[in-house]
């Protein structure tokens, strides 16, 4: 949440909540460790915080949304919600060639896991997890941005 903007509508307590709810009704898993637990979790979240940003894109007419002139809205840029969905899409597309290396995105962007952490999980070297991580996120940046470096 601290990637999130200031006045965002999904308070860290209610994505707590909604992904201990989710992690509930996961029947039979078995919990390697605590980092296993947290890379399940950053998957949750990850979904959670993607489902909320299509939900706010998809409402109707704005009514909820501040009205700004022409001139006020050029400092602002593309939205958050509009970026996230940008990014899971983008994720998506990296899980088809690369799944490592989503998995790797995922747990350190969305669940916060530390380099040592993703190693355990995924069974691989901490040297492997910052390759992949920097090739992960050149990519991303590369697809976000229309292909431009």
């Amino acid at each position: 949440m601290r990637r999130e903007r200031p006045d965002h509508t999904l308070q860290p307590s209610a994505l707590v909540h909604e992904t201990y709810l989710r992690l509930l009704q996961k029947d039979r898993i078995e919990w390697q460790s605590r980092a296993h637990f947290y890379a399940v979790a950053a998957g949750e979240m990850r979904r959670i915080l993607v489902d909320h940003a299509r939900n706010r894109a998809a409402d109707k007419r704005g009514g909820h949304l501040e009205k700004l002139s022409l001139d006020a809205t050029a400092e602002y840029g593309a939205s958050p919600p509009a970026e996230l969905v940008m990014l899971d899409d983008a994720l998506r597309e990296l899980e088809k060639w690369a799944p490592r290396q989503a998995r790797v995105v995922e747990m350190l962007f969305f669940g916060g896991l530390t380099e040592a952490e993703v190693a355990e999980v995924l069974g691989i070297s901490v040297r492997t997890v910052k390759r992949d991580w920097s090739a992960a996120r050149a990519w991303l940046h590369s697809q976000m941005n229309g292909g431009k470096p």
